[in-house]
């Protein structure tokens, strides 16, 4: 038979690893992060998102990993800090994105489009980038968001 004041001690560090467990469950990575405004002007008019920016190696890594939804309107915003070549992948990801690949000016230089969830495949950005935007898997093509399109972001008034 078990002490009780053993047996007391023991559901009390059960019921507060479940809680811990379960509030980590319920708050997604980065969640905390601020929201920021961003446009997409295409030739057809303007889009407008809430972004969360990834502007630290550590932000970069984990980007959207481990979420099982977006909203429609949200998205991430990496920033290189500098022009460079970009590969981006799908690890841990469970959502398909679009992936817009976008140069110091704002311009969109390629779209990656439905990118596959959970997938290390390479996505390349196929020249040199400032940053790159993801969005739910479907949104360029749902708004017509191409190539040439322009992004309004602080991050490009640099």
């Amino acid at each position: 038979m078990v002490d009780p004041s053993v047996r007391g001690l023991a559901a009390a560090v059960f019921a507060l690893m479940a809680l811990v467990g379960l509030s980590a469950l319920a708050v997604p990575p980065a969640a905390a992060q601020e929201l920021q405004p961003l446009t997409i002007v295409t030739d057809d008019g303007e889009h407008h998102f809430q972004v969360e920016l990834a502007a630290t190696e550590e932000d970069r890594s984990r980007g959207l990993m481990y979420r099982r939804s977006m909203p429609a309107d949200h998205g991430m915003l990496f920033d290189f800090e500098r022009i460079r070549p970009v590969s981006m992948w799908m690890r841990n990801t469970y959502i398909p994105l679009d992936m817009l690949f976008i140069d110091a000016d704002g311009t969109i230089v390629r779209i990656a489009q439905d990118t596959e969830p959970l997938s290390e495949r390479s996505i390349r950005s196929g020249q040199p980038v400032l940053s790159v935007l993801e969005l739910n898997g479907g949104t360029a093509r749902r708004l017509g968001i191409a190539a040439g399109d322009r992004v309004e972001h602080p991050l490009f008034a640099r």
